[in-house]
Protein backbone atom coordinates (compact mmCIF):
# COMPACT_ATOMS: atom_id res chain seq x y z
CA UNK A 1 0.00 0.00 0.00
CA UNK A 2 1.35 3.69 -0.98
CA UNK A 3 2.06 6.22 1.90
CA UNK A 4 2.36 9.68 1.58
CA UNK A 5 3.94 11.78 3.73
CA UNK A 6 3.53 15.61 4.37
CA UNK A 7 6.48 17.13 6.30
CA UNK A 8 7.24 20.95 7.51
CA UNK A 9 9.31 22.65 10.14
CA UNK A 10 8.11 25.44 12.54
CA UNK A 11 10.18 27.13 15.25
CA UNK A 12 9.31 26.45 19.21
CA UNK A 13 7.45 23.37 20.66
CA UNK A 14 4.17 24.63 21.24
CA UNK A 15 3.62 26.03 17.46
CA UNK A 16 4.65 22.15 16.71
CA UNK A 17 1.89 20.90 18.97
CA UNK A 18 -0.41 23.12 17.64
CA UNK A 19 -0.10 22.72 14.07
CA UNK A 20 -0.12 18.49 14.99
CA UNK A 21 -3.14 18.62 16.37
CA UNK A 22 -4.62 21.12 13.40
CA UNK A 23 -3.74 18.40 10.78
CA UNK A 24 -5.77 15.73 12.66
CA UNK A 25 -8.81 17.54 11.09
CA UNK A 26 -7.68 17.39 7.55
CA UNK A 27 -9.70 15.25 4.97
CA UNK A 28 -8.36 13.18 4.07
CA UNK A 29 -7.48 12.32 8.00
CA UNK A 30 -3.60 11.24 8.30
CA UNK A 31 -3.12 7.64 10.11
CA UNK A 32 0.05 9.12 12.00
CA UNK A 33 1.46 12.29 13.16
CA UNK A 34 4.94 12.97 14.59
CA UNK A 35 6.44 15.75 15.86
CA UNK A 36 10.17 16.03 16.48
CA UNK A 37 13.00 18.33 17.36
CA UNK A 38 15.69 18.75 14.95
CA UNK A 39 19.30 17.98 16.32
CA UNK A 40 20.66 21.31 16.21
CA UNK A 41 19.91 23.13 18.99
CA UNK A 42 18.09 25.68 17.15
CA UNK A 43 14.41 24.79 18.77
CA UNK A 44 13.58 23.91 15.34
CA UNK A 45 10.54 21.07 15.27
CA UNK A 46 9.89 18.66 11.99
CA UNK A 47 5.99 18.32 12.22
CA UNK A 48 4.64 14.96 9.87
CA UNK A 49 1.64 13.42 8.66
CA UNK A 50 1.31 10.18 7.34
CA UNK A 51 -1.45 9.09 4.65
CA UNK A 52 -2.83 6.54 2.69
CA UNK A 53 -4.59 8.95 0.13
CA UNK A 54 -2.91 11.65 -1.02
CA UNK A 55 -3.14 14.67 1.09
CA UNK A 56 -4.76 18.06 0.21
CA UNK A 57 -2.16 20.25 -1.55
CA UNK A 58 -4.48 23.09 -0.41
CA UNK A 59 -4.98 22.52 2.94
CA UNK A 60 -1.88 21.87 3.71
CA UNK A 61 -0.63 25.52 2.25
CA UNK A 62 -3.41 27.10 4.03
CA UNK A 63 -2.00 25.85 7.48
CA UNK A 64 1.63 26.41 6.66
CA UNK A 65 0.41 30.28 6.35
CA UNK A 66 -1.69 29.78 9.42
CA UNK A 67 1.39 28.32 11.73
CA UNK A 68 4.32 30.44 9.76
CA UNK A 69 5.81 27.47 8.50
CA UNK A 70 7.71 26.38 5.58
CA UNK A 71 5.87 24.60 2.88
CA UNK A 72 4.85 21.03 3.22
CA UNK A 73 6.94 18.96 1.33
CA UNK A 74 4.81 16.03 0.06
CA UNK A 75 5.91 12.76 -1.20
CA UNK A 76 4.78 9.44 -1.56
CA UNK A 77 6.76 6.49 0.14
CA UNK A 78 6.87 2.58 -0.36
CA UNK A 79 5.21 0.33 1.61
CA UNK A 80 6.04 0.28 5.16
CA UNK A 81 4.38 -0.07 8.86
CA UNK A 82 4.57 3.66 9.27
CA UNK A 83 1.96 4.08 11.86
CA UNK A 84 4.08 1.75 14.06
CA UNK A 85 7.13 3.21 13.00
CA UNK A 86 5.86 6.54 14.61
CA UNK A 87 4.31 5.23 17.49
CA UNK A 88 7.67 3.25 18.14
CA UNK A 89 9.58 6.59 18.14
CA UNK A 90 6.95 7.94 21.01
CA UNK A 91 7.96 8.43 24.35
CA UNK A 92 5.59 6.80 26.75
CA UNK A 93 2.72 9.19 28.86
CA UNK A 94 3.01 9.81 32.53
CA UNK A 95 -0.52 10.50 33.81
CA UNK A 96 -0.47 10.83 37.85
CA UNK A 97 -0.44 6.96 38.56
CA UNK A 98 -0.80 6.14 35.10
CA UNK A 99 1.71 5.17 32.28
CA UNK A 100 0.90 4.73 28.94
CA UNK A 101 3.37 2.87 26.56
CA UNK A 102 3.83 0.62 23.42
CA UNK A 103 5.16 -2.51 23.74
CA UNK A 104 8.64 -1.54 23.17
CA UNK A 105 8.67 0.74 26.04
CA UNK A 106 6.92 -2.21 28.17
CA UNK A 107 10.55 -2.28 30.19
CA UNK A 108 9.93 1.06 31.11
CA UNK A 109 7.22 1.25 33.37
CA UNK A 110 8.39 2.45 37.08
CA UNK A 111 7.41 1.06 39.93
CA UNK A 112 4.39 1.83 41.14
CA UNK A 113 2.57 2.72 38.24
CA UNK A 114 -0.89 1.54 36.62
CA UNK A 115 0.85 0.43 32.64
CA UNK A 116 -1.26 0.63 30.06
CA UNK A 117 0.20 -0.62 26.60
CA UNK A 118 -1.57 0.52 23.62
CA UNK A 119 -0.60 -0.91 20.22
CA UNK A 120 0.20 0.90 17.11
CA UNK A 121 -3.22 0.98 15.05
CA UNK A 122 -5.40 3.48 13.66
CA UNK A 123 -7.55 4.88 16.31
CA UNK A 124 -7.45 7.65 18.70
CA UNK A 125 -5.74 8.06 22.07
CA UNK A 126 -2.45 7.43 22.98
CA UNK A 127 -1.94 9.70 26.09
CA UNK A 128 0.20 12.11 23.44
CA UNK A 129 -3.07 14.22 22.75
CA UNK A 130 -3.96 16.91 25.27
CA UNK A 131 -7.41 15.45 25.31
CA UNK A 132 -6.98 11.81 26.23
CA UNK A 133 -4.08 13.52 28.70
CA UNK A 134 -6.13 15.44 30.54
CA UNK A 135 -9.09 12.85 30.52
CA UNK A 136 -5.99 10.32 32.46
CA UNK A 137 -5.36 13.78 34.67
CA UNK A 138 -8.90 14.25 35.53
CA UNK A 139 -9.29 10.16 36.32
CA UNK A 140 -6.38 10.65 38.63
CA UNK A 141 -7.52 13.32 40.43
CA UNK A 142 -10.80 11.38 41.06
CA UNK A 143 -9.45 8.76 41.91
CA UNK A 144 -7.12 10.98 44.82
CA UNK A 145 -10.56 12.64 46.15
CA UNK A 146 -11.64 8.92 46.91
CA UNK A 147 -14.17 8.14 43.72
CA UNK A 148 -14.99 4.20 43.50
CA UNK A 149 -16.63 4.00 40.17
CA UNK A 150 -19.09 0.85 40.13
CA UNK A 151 -20.16 1.34 36.31
CA UNK A 152 -18.35 3.03 34.12
CA UNK A 153 -18.47 3.82 30.24
CA UNK A 154 -16.14 5.54 28.10
CA UNK A 155 -18.27 7.17 24.96
CA UNK A 156 -15.97 7.67 21.62
CA UNK A 157 -13.58 5.52 23.35
CA UNK A 158 -10.74 4.90 19.81
CA UNK A 159 -7.73 2.63 21.43
CA UNK A 160 -9.95 2.64 24.75
CA UNK A 161 -7.14 3.56 26.75
CA UNK A 162 -9.51 5.71 29.50
CA UNK A 163 -11.75 2.06 30.12
CA UNK A 164 -8.65 0.29 30.29
CA UNK A 165 -7.67 3.07 32.82
CA UNK A 166 -10.68 2.49 34.88
CA UNK A 167 -10.98 -1.24 34.73
CA UNK A 168 -7.19 -1.24 35.87
CA UNK A 169 -8.65 0.89 38.90
CA UNK A 170 -11.91 -0.66 39.92
CA UNK A 171 -12.81 -4.33 39.55
CA UNK A 172 -16.28 -3.93 38.01
CA UNK A 173 -16.45 -4.55 34.05
CA UNK A 174 -15.90 -1.09 32.00
CA UNK A 175 -17.81 -0.46 28.70
CA UNK A 176 -15.89 1.19 25.70
CA UNK A 177 -17.86 2.39 22.97
CA UNK A 178 -16.99 3.80 19.69
CA UNK A 179 -19.39 4.96 16.35
CA UNK A 180 -16.24 3.64 14.22
CA UNK A 181 -15.73 -0.32 13.86
CA UNK A 182 -12.21 0.15 12.93
CA UNK A 183 -11.98 2.11 16.33
CA UNK A 184 -13.63 -0.79 18.48
CA UNK A 185 -11.41 -3.52 16.59
CA UNK A 186 -8.39 -1.45 17.96
CA UNK A 187 -9.68 -1.50 21.34
CA UNK A 188 -10.55 -4.85 21.97
CA UNK A 189 -6.75 -5.48 20.77
CA UNK A 190 -5.77 -3.22 23.16
CA UNK A 191 -7.78 -4.60 25.74
CA UNK A 192 -6.44 -8.20 25.08
CA UNK A 193 -2.99 -7.03 25.17
CA UNK A 194 -3.28 -5.51 28.35
CA UNK A 195 -5.25 -8.96 29.77
CA UNK A 196 -8.62 -6.90 30.75
CA UNK A 197 -10.74 -9.06 28.12
CA UNK A 198 -13.52 -10.06 30.79
CA UNK A 199 -13.37 -6.46 32.41
CA UNK A 200 -13.29 -4.07 29.43
CA UNK A 201 -16.80 -4.66 27.15
CA UNK A 202 -16.17 -2.82 23.59
CA UNK A 203 -18.81 -2.13 21.85
CA UNK A 204 -19.87 -0.50 17.96
CA UNK A 205 -22.42 2.30 19.32
CA UNK A 206 -23.84 5.51 18.36
CA UNK A 207 -23.28 7.57 21.31
CA UNK A 208 -24.89 5.58 24.19
CA UNK A 209 -27.36 4.28 21.94
CA UNK A 210 -26.87 -0.07 21.64
CA UNK A 211 -28.72 -3.01 23.97
CA UNK A 212 -25.83 -3.38 26.50
CA UNK A 213 -25.22 0.14 27.50
CA UNK A 214 -29.53 0.15 28.10
CA UNK A 215 -29.51 -2.61 30.09
CA UNK A 216 -26.64 -1.29 32.69
CA UNK A 217 -28.41 1.39 32.80
CA UNK A 218 -27.12 3.54 35.47
CA UNK A 219 -23.67 5.11 35.74
CA UNK A 220 -21.28 6.77 37.58
CA UNK A 221 -18.33 7.67 35.67
CA UNK A 222 -19.11 8.78 32.09
CA UNK A 223 -16.10 9.31 30.26
CA UNK A 224 -16.61 11.38 26.38
CA UNK A 225 -13.72 12.59 24.41
CA UNK A 226 -14.99 13.54 21.31
CA UNK A 227 -15.38 16.85 20.13
CA UNK A 228 -18.17 19.86 21.11
CA UNK A 229 -20.97 18.83 18.99
CA UNK A 230 -21.23 15.69 19.80
CA UNK A 231 -20.59 16.12 23.49
CA UNK A 232 -23.36 18.61 23.43
CA UNK A 233 -25.82 16.20 21.36
CA UNK A 234 -25.26 13.78 24.02
CA UNK A 235 -25.70 15.87 27.09
CA UNK A 236 -29.22 14.52 27.67
CA UNK A 237 -28.32 10.76 27.06
CA UNK A 238 -25.72 11.33 29.68
CA UNK A 239 -27.63 12.84 32.47
CA UNK A 240 -30.15 10.25 31.85
CA UNK A 241 -27.65 7.10 32.55
CA UNK A 242 -25.50 8.91 35.22
CA UNK A 243 -26.94 8.60 38.53
CA UNK A 244 -27.08 11.88 40.80
CA UNK A 245 -23.37 12.39 42.10
CA UNK A 246 -22.26 10.75 39.35
CA UNK A 247 -19.42 12.39 37.34
CA UNK A 248 -18.43 13.05 33.55
CA UNK A 249 -15.07 13.72 32.57
CA UNK A 250 -15.18 15.63 28.87
CA UNK A 251 -12.91 16.69 26.46
CA UNK A 252 -12.04 17.18 22.84
CA UNK A 253 -13.13 20.94 23.68
CA UNK A 254 -11.24 23.69 22.08
CA UNK A 255 -10.49 26.22 24.89
CA UNK A 256 -12.89 28.83 23.65
CA UNK A 257 -15.53 26.36 23.29
CA UNK A 258 -15.52 24.97 26.94
CA UNK A 259 -18.00 28.14 28.41
CA UNK A 260 -20.44 26.69 26.05
CA UNK A 261 -20.12 22.90 26.73
CA UNK A 262 -20.06 24.04 30.59
CA UNK A 263 -23.24 26.27 30.22
CA UNK A 264 -25.26 23.65 27.67
CA UNK A 265 -24.48 21.12 30.78
CA UNK A 266 -25.73 23.47 33.52
CA UNK A 267 -29.12 22.80 31.93
CA UNK A 268 -29.15 19.51 32.31
CA UNK A 269 -27.86 19.66 36.09
CA UNK A 270 -24.57 19.32 35.97
CA UNK A 271 -21.60 21.56 38.02
CA UNK A 272 -17.70 22.13 37.00
CA UNK A 273 -15.53 20.36 39.01
CA UNK A 274 -12.33 20.57 37.71
CA UNK A 275 -11.31 22.22 34.29
CA UNK A 276 -7.59 21.66 32.53
CA UNK A 277 -6.12 23.35 29.93
CA UNK A 278 -3.46 21.77 27.91
CA UNK A 279 -2.20 24.00 25.11
CA UNK A 280 -5.43 24.19 22.79
CA UNK A 281 -7.86 21.88 24.61
CA UNK A 282 -9.91 22.11 27.49
CA UNK A 283 -10.67 18.73 29.79
CA UNK A 284 -13.66 19.21 32.04
CA UNK A 285 -14.66 17.01 34.99
CA UNK A 286 -18.63 17.43 35.87
CA UNK A 287 -20.52 16.34 38.60
CA UNK A 288 -24.68 15.68 38.26
CA UNK A 289 -26.48 17.66 41.14
CA UNK A 290 -28.50 14.84 42.59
Amino acid sequence: MTTYTALTSVGGRHAADRLGEALEALRPAPTAIGVTEAEDNSDTWEVGAYFVDPPDSISLALLSAAYDTAGFAISELPDRDWVSLVWRELKPVEAGRFFVHGAHDAEKVPAGRVALRIEAAMAFGTGHHGTTLGCLRALNRLIDDGLSAKSVVDIGCGTAVLAMAAARTWPHAVYASDIDPVAVEVAQENVRANGLENRVICLEATGINHPTLDRANAFDLVFANILKAPLLALAPDIARVLIADGHAILSGILNEQADEVVEFYQIFGFNTLHREVIVDWTTLTLIKSG
